[in-house]
């Protein structure tokens, strides 16, 4: 997957995923703080969703790519 060079394209690319895996990889591979945070994301609306996206950025970007890794792999298992 090509990551978009673009902050704006990255947030909207976030805030149009589902917050299921993003929060799942946070959860699973995050640190103490991301873990926490990964809950936070997953019980947040959109304008919460929005605002821990732009507040970490490059983080959530990280575990967004992680989480499409993470998806892959169980979709490929259930296969």
């Amino acid at each position: 997957m090509t990551e978009p060079s673009q902050p704006e394209t990255q947030l909207q690319t976030l805030l149009d995923s589902p917050p299921y895996w993003i929060a799942h990889a946070m959860q699973e591979q995050g640190s103490r703080f991301f873990q926490h945070l990964g809950a936070a994301l997953a019980a947040a609306d959109l304008a919460n969703r929005r605002l821990i996206y732009q507040t970490w950025p490059a983080e959530c970007w990280d575990f967004y790519l992680r989480g499409l890794t993470l998806q892959r792999a169980e979709e490929g298992e259930e296969a």
